[in-house]
């Protein structure tokens, strides 16, 4: 899916900044490297040159850059010389980050500008340097790696200006989701667990590890989000809410020690895991519409996806495509063949059998009962293309789900 797509990556010669770019060179993508370490740092793993290797070799072109976010002129630089490698930039990814966990009266002055510097101004920046590109792009995206906006002020009693400074990049994806809304989509990403990195080696000490999950959750996330369309936008979003929407069943195999109790990260309270979030801490608004669980079409995906059995997978064994109109307009699917089944957002794993057309309006009373598929189609609200012996077995399906949507 992002074969040809150039993604310039800030901090991205290690950690998740580097898994997010090993994801993409899988698919044959374009990656700037754009990060500060050079040369081998004496604690840190890594450099943008070891990281451009390994990008090479998972199949990517790589384009290691030196870039501190802080000095404007080094970012000019390395876009310039992106634009003239690759043609353009479809995907920037603001990733460098700086952190001290330190109270008001402990954290240095030179510790505040750093965090500043790094995380809002060098976010704001780059995003600023890279949009003239990014809108000439024909699905641009900007993925800033940012927490929701959570108020509660146990968020900020105990490391104030690395909280100031992680907000700030959100309010980024705040006020850009807007002022660019329908031609660059603009989202935050955020880790349910903690991760393990660097950083958090650095934080937590020896053992920590145990606690954490794997960076490919995060790199799987941002896939997810980095190939839905530009629509899809000013969400803050949570790797493992996403994931779950999208079909993932086993997370043990982003543990580092599966089975070990998991460390939750920064600035999520229980409210905050159940559903992805749209401006404000609001649901995502309707120009989002994949992003809402709460909302009536995902809902019903989900309780699709939750009510699958395996026998209407072997009675079924056909994949349906719902192209929807309307405000939760979108890609959807069921596939009932696939060993399993699924359900949810975007294009089916396999070609669809089947693929209807209607209002996200109709779609939710035709699986709620309040509108029967044969009258939808009589009368022009459904269209249907393909297997119609197949949409006759899904019709059967839904009236023995109904009492459950």
């Amino acid at each position: 899916k992002l074969a040809g797509c150039t993604l310039f990556i800030t901090g991205a010669s290690r950690g998740i900044g580097k898994a997010i770019a090993l994801k993409a060179a899988k698919d044959g993508a374009n990656i700037v490297i754009a990060a500060k370490t050079a040369e081998p740092h004496p604690t840190l793993p890594g450099t943008i040159y070891t990281a451009a290797a390994e990008i090479e070799a998972a199949g990517g072109k790589a384009l290691p850059c030196i870039v501190n976010v802080r000095e404007e002129q080094q970012i000019i630089n390395a876009v310039e010389k992106a634009v003239k490698t690759f043609g353009g930039i479809d995907i920037l990814v603001n990733n460098a980050s700086a952190i001290s966990l330190t109270g008001t009266l402990e954290t240095e002055t030179k510790k505040v500008n750093l965090m500043m510097d790094v995380n809002v101004r060098g976010t704001y920046l780059t995003s600023k340097t890279c949009l003239p590109h990014l809108r000439k792009s024909r699905n641009p995206h900007i993925l800033n790696l940012s927490p929701p906006m959570n108020l509660n002020p146990m968020w900020f009693k105990n490391h104030c200006a690395y909280t100031i400074s992680k907000y700030g990049m959100s309010m980024c994806v705040l006020g850009m989701a807007e002022e660019f809304r329908g031609e660059v989509a603009v989202n935050a990403l955020w880790p349910k667990t903690a991760i393990h990195t660097a950083a958090m080696d650095m934080l937590g000490g020896s053992g920590i590890e145990k606690q954490c999950r794997k960076t490919d959750i995060l790199a799987d996330a941002a896939y997810c989000i980095l190939t839905k369309p530009k629509t899809f936008t000013g969400n803050f979003i949570i790797d493992e809410v996403l994931l779950r929407e999208e079909g993932v069943k086993d997370f043990d195999v982003y543990a580092i020690a599966p089975g070990h109790p998991l460390m939750p990260d920064f600035f999520l309270d229980e409210k905050k895991l159940s559903q992805h979030e749209g401006p404000g801490g609001a649901k995502a608004d309707a120009g989002s519409a994949p992003a809402k669980a709460s909302s009536p079409v995902a809902e019903t995906f989900r309780v699709i996806q939750g009510a699958m059995s395996e026998e209407h997978v072997r009675t079924t064994q056909g994949v349906f495509q719902f192209e929807l109109s309307g405000e939760e307009g979108g890609t959807w699917y069921i596939d009932l063949k696939t060993q399993g089944g699924g359900a949810g957002f975007g294009k089916p794993p396999v070609t669809a059998d089947v693929v209807m057309s209607m209002s996200s309006t109709d779609f939710v009373k035709m699986f709620t009962g309040k509108l029967k598929p044969t009258l939808a189609f009589m009368s022009g609200k459904l269209r249907i293309k393909g297997n119609m012996s197949l949409a006759i077995k899904l019709e059967k399906m839904l009236t023995q789900l109904n009492s459950k949507l």
